[in-house]
């Protein structure tokens, strides 16, 4: 780039950066100007692509956490058999895991915040490695052996999505990270079709218990990987420096400590939490009682659950990354951030809204190709309201941020499952209510992000310096 070129794009930078520091009312604006001179240096010279080496790394992860946490829900019908389990036994092992997740939100946000991404991503995936280990010996003592098991899953696999939300906020600029944590977001899709292969195969050839060691196993070669390979990108010798200079495009964040009381008094917060605690249910639903949905009401076996399972993750896949591409397609053509996150988002709510006939119709296929919709919909809304914690909060909060989001998730999936387990007990397993609930929550949490944050404006880190 030639030094007058060089100079410009300091110089917007620079401005941006005042801007965005000193008056946080016309945030927006100053991160506006920050990416169009970005967009002048982006467009002289290659900046390189080590960041989405990273990201495939978080996408490994994100799979292999679901690949845990779904075998137990596609062996449900054949232990609760074996094992004489009710429906209300069933939502009771599940609510011990929302119950430990909930736990692990609410700490593993300023855990990751002090102690950095490689370290504590590393600590809590070998703990959920051995809780899901762990599965392999809890039948010994009846479906409470399960509660016990479940439940340090869910505190183990709490550092998941704060540790990669965390890390996408370290290596990406604003611009790219809506695509990003849709890449590895779609792992959690992927993991579920790995589940649904895998598990009736090993449980037929193997043994039930076989399959919850297998999937240990993968976590631990994600861990060896992750310490052999990760780094912060001042770090990373890999990374040249081009990309670097892109990565750290936005204005910066000023090196101030951030206390986790200090994010309550934000709306911004509040608007996070409220779209968790009302959606993270239904994804909870599609992964947890799917396979006893079409076991019900269509009789499919173990062997005939992997193909609809497979069908509806796919095209989770990509509503997960298609949500992503759709904001960051427009932000990169101009639209504010806040317009490009919200308009993704009601295309993902709208296209949720089928599923309210899910449960109605006698077509196994047709039923599949509705909750398919709206698992695919739920992924490309999931991709935009993560990214809505790094869009208006500082790095050095974002852990905390999404642990508080987690945190609300979990609580609002207990109480879910409570509902879930007594509903379905006392109408004798009918789904339709439930699917009908489902299918028009999207739309109200929309409206509620909306009104209480308005323009999405930034949160400064000034804003944010906790009180000695």
């Amino acid at each position: 780039m030639a030094d007058s070129d060089e100079r410009d794009l300091m110089a917007a930078r620079t401005e941006a950066t005042a801007r965005l520091v000193n008056d946080s009312s016309e945030g927006a604006t100053a991160v506006g100007a920050a990416m169009a001179a970005d967009r002048a240096h982006i467009g002289t010279q290659k900046v390189g692509s080590f960041r989405w080496v990273v990201c495939g790394l978080l996408f490994y992860a994100t799979t292999v956490n679901y690949m845990d946490r779904q075998v137990l829900s596609l062996l449900a019908p054949y232990l609760q058999k074996v094992a004489g389990w009710n429906e209300l036994h069933y939502a009771y092992i599940n609510m011990a895991f929302m119950f430990s997740y909930a736990i692990g939100f609410a700490l593993v946000g300023p855990f990751l915040d002090k102690v950095g991404t490689r370290i504590g991503y590393a600590a809590s995936t070998i703990f959920w490695a051995i809780a899901s280990m762990l599965h392999s010996i809890a039948s010994h003592w009846g479906w409470m052996g399960f509660v016990a098991a479940r439940f340090l899953l869910g505190l183990g696999e709490s550092g998941n999505f704060p540790a990669a939300i965390k890390t996408t906020a370290e290596w990406f600029p604003k611009k790219e990270r809506a695509l990003a944590t849709g890449v590895f977001n779609s792992g959690s899709n992927l993991g579920i079709i790995i589940s649904a292969i895998m598990v009736p195969v090993v449980a037929d050839f193997l043994g039930w218990r076989y399959a919850f060691l297998i999937t240990g196993g993968f976590d631990i070669i994600w861990v060896i990987l992750w310490l052999a390979f990760y780094r912060r990108p001042e770090e990373q010798p890999k990374l040249g420096k081009k990309e670097l200079e892109y990565i750290r495009s936005d204005p910066p964040d000023p090196p101030v400590r951030v206390a986790w009381r200090r994010l309550f008094p934000h709306r911004a917060t509040w608007a996070f939490c409220f779209g968790k605690f009302m959606t993270d249910p239904v994804w909870w639903f599609f992964a947890l009682w799917s396979p006893k949905f079409f076991a019900t009401t269509y009789h499919v076996t173990l062997g005939g659950l992997a193909l609809p399972m497979v069908v509806i993750y796919l095209a989770a896949d990509v509503g997960s990354i298609g949500g992503g591409w759709i904001s960051s397609t427009l932000i990169h053509r101009g639209w504010s951030v806040n317009a490009g996150r919200k308009i993704a988002m009601l295309i993902c709510a709208a296209c949720v809204t089928p599923m309210f006939f899910a449960a109605s119709v006698h077509q196994l296929w047709l039923s599949t190709a509705m909750i398919a919709m709206a698992a695919a919909s739920h992924q490309g809304w999931s991709a935009n309201l993560f990214t809505l914690a790094s869009d208006t909060f500082p790095r050095r909060a974002t852990g905390s941020v999404v642990g508080l989001g987690g945190f609300a998730g979990a609580i609002g999936g207990i109480i879910a499952f409570f509902c879930i387990g007594h509903v379905l007990q006392s109408l004798h397993e009918d789904y339709v209510p439930l699917l009908r609930v489902g299918a028009c929550i999207y739309l109200f949490t929309l409206l509620m992000i909306h009104l209480l944050s308005p323009r999405l404006e930034p949160v400064s880190a000034e804003q944010l310096v906790a009180q000695p």
